[in-house]
């Protein structure tokens, strides 16, 4: 039973993991020789090449993703933001050194939504490009098939990728089959091309022309991408099958494709127009074309549904305001659907392939995201190591500098591309960041500003306990940032109303730094007199906040019917001011974000038909 789990997980996560990885060939060898720093096509190059392909993927996705930071997961979660809040675990003696933490973790989460909008617009383009090596007279085509199979994508969001998604794992795994047997029939007429797996070709290319090989990482770089997605996706399907899938078939299948694109251009160097196609017999390249396209938009379907969940894990973190999720699938929390984020992303993805018009001009842009966000994911490893794991200091140092070395080395190769087109996703990045420290910060001003306005409940009670107020039968609930006072919202319900329910529940919910949290560690209730109880409520990141069934589970502590329960909740207007705290226009910029912001109702998942919103005006 165990076996068969196993073996459903590992096809489940060939499907989902390595789609982005797994369609690289599409373009990488061919960028490497014809892109914005092309190599001539000699065998001295082609080995060289291809044996910087092979140490790329070895080093990077092997050694560091699958053997060093797939350890650090936390409660079995990984990703920039799981990473992010166990390194912080790890220095909470060190406020200094957890901001920078922070703000490293949101630059390469920033970076990671660059990624996202390049990743669907390379892919599928560079997919239908084949249909130019079967047929030339297609070309015009190519663009508007590119974004009409986009903008279907897109839109099909919102229904959800359960049903799709079951055919990912098959599909994926013909590819790696198809592109293993393509690369392999190519190596057995130039067998001699297994040699460039010796690290002296790639170390003579680089010893024979320093600047030339510096800069052609910046394309080999594009076999790697991807490699970020074997951590993020680690707590849907563990760690076993996915490096499960990686040893017994994506890795395989990659090097002989690879190793095979460069045995095609030892014998054929006019195979350079094309070489991943051109390892296709012709009369299978139109089924060729419709794999790759297939497998493109799975790969595609990865990252948007990688955004959508880096997204809801930011809202619930503080790092976003909050949007409208809803939940696709009944059986996985990890299946959710973000109208915003999809909106954005296909806009970006369409406008890019308009831009750029091809995946050669693309490719230019491809790749500084990318290693921008390994540099942030290397970092934060190699704090967990020493803070967390207790790694000696030289350890830290030879394994975590020496992997820092590898990713700084192609992130320099890529500055290089910053104007053919890097710039779009550094650019897309700061704006991401902006908006999320100015969120964060913004939320941190306004809680300051309700704590300084705010009474004490101790303070409050003692007068209720002097003064009393008339009392009316049922159960109000008020949501409060601030645990130790009073919410606005009762303070004006108590100001225009005159009455007080006869039990009065204030509830905070926190969000922590941990994925999930076990229902007994989940609410903690204190009762403080006159029918007034502090309830907390926690979540961790990866959870869906539904604040009712929590209250309900907790009703017999709290001896309180939930049919006969209000929920009071505070609307808050933000006012710009000249105050310190941030700059203005930031400022304008944040009292923007919380305007369009969906309510705690939805977000808590509190019928509306129970909720009294009070509206309170907060200067900034």
């Amino acid at each position: 039973m165990e076996a068969n789990r196993r073996v459903r997980l590992t096809l489940a996560a060939t499907g989902v993991v390595f789609g982005d990885i797994g369609t690289s060939p599409l373009y990488t060898v061919h960028e490497c020789f014809t892109g914005s720093t092309p190599v001539a096509p000699t065998p001295f190059h082609i080995f060289g090449v291809v044996s910087l392909i092979f140490w790329a993927i070895v080093l990077v996705v092997t050694m560091k993703y699958v053997a060093f930071v797939m350890r650090a997961d936390n409660r079995g979660e990984g990703g920039l933001l799981a990473l992010m809040a166990l390194a912080q675990r790890g220095l909470e003696r060190h406020p200094w050194l957890t901001r920078g933490l922070m703000l490293l973790g949101l630059g390469g989460t920033a970076l990671f939504f660059g990624d996202g909008m390049i990743t669907p617009a390379i892919s599928v383009l560079s997919a239908i490009e084949g249909l130019e090596v079967a047929a030339p007279g297609l070309q015009p085509f190519v663009l508007p098939l590119a974004v009409a199979v986009l903008i279907g994508l897109f839109l099909l969001q919102a229904t959800g990728t359960a049903r799709v998604g079951a055919l990912f794992g098959p599909v994926m795994l013909l590819w790696f089959v198809v592109i293993a047997i393509l690369g392999g029939m190519a190596i057995a007429d130039r067998p001699a091309v297994l040699g460039a797996a010796l690290p002296t070709h790639a170390a003579a290319f680089a010893a024979h022309d320093p600047l030339q090989a510096f800069r052609v990482l910046g394309s080999v770089v594009l076999s790697i991408t991807g490699a970020e997605a074997l951590y993020a996706d680690m707590g849907h399907f563990g760690k076993g099958p996915i490096r499960l899938a990686w040893f017994a078939m994506v890795f395989p299948a990659l090097l002989l494709n690879y190793f095979g694109q460069g045995a095609l251009l030892l014998s054929h160097p006019e195979a350079l127009a094309n070489p991943f196609y051109l390892l296709a017999p012709s009369r299978l390249l139109y089924p060729m074309v419709g794999l790759s396209t297939v497998a493109t938009v799975i790969a595609s379907q990865a990252v948007i549904s990688g955004a959508f969940s880096l997204s809801k894990q930011a809202m619930q973190l503080g790092y976003s305001p909050r949007l409208f999720v809803r939940q696709t699938s009944e059986h996985e929390i990890g299946q959710v659907f973000v109208p915003g984020i999809n909106n954005a992303l296909m806009v970006a993805v369409v406008a890019l392939v308009l831009g750029f018009q091809s995946s050669t001009a693309l490719a230019a842009a491809y790749g500084i995201a990318v290693t921008g966000t390994m540099i942030c994911t290397t970092v934060m490893a190699c704090v967990v190591a020493r803070c967390v794991w207790r790694w000696h200091w030289s350890a830290v140092v030879v394994i975590g500098g020496g992997f820092a070395f590898v990713d700084l080395l192609f992130f320099s190769a890529n500055l290089l591309k910053i104007p053919e087109g890097g710039w779009f996703p550094l650019v897309a990045g700061a704006i991401v960041l902006l908006l999320m420290t100015t969120w964060k910060t913004g939320k941190e001003l306004v809680a300051r500003h309700q704590l300084d306005q705010s009474l004490p409940l101790d303070q409050f009670l003692a007068r209720l306990h002097d003064k009393p107020i008339r009392r009316v039968p049922g159960t109000a609930v008020f949501l409060a940032r601030n645990p130790a006072g009073v919410p606005t919202a009762l303070l004006h319900n108590l100001k225009h109303n005159k009455v007080l329910h006869e039990r009065v529940i204030i509830l905070t919910v926190r969000v922590l730094g941990v994925p999930r949290l076990a229902n007994e560690e989940r609410c903690h209730i204190r009762q403080r007199g006159e029918g007034f109880y502090r309830v907390a409520i926690l979540f961790g990141f990866m959870e869906e906040p539904d604040v009712p069934a929590v209250l309900t589970a907790c009703a017999p502590k709290l001896q309180f019917d939930m049919m006969d329960t209000s929920f009071f909740i505070s609307r808050d207007t933000i006012i710009p001011t000249a105050m310190p705290g941030m700059a203005l226009w930031r400022e304008k910029l944040f009292t923007a974000m919380a305007r369009n912001a969906a309510g705690a109702t939805d977000f808590f998942h509190i019928p509306a038909n129970r909720v009294i919103e009070l509206g309170s005006q907060v200067q900034i």
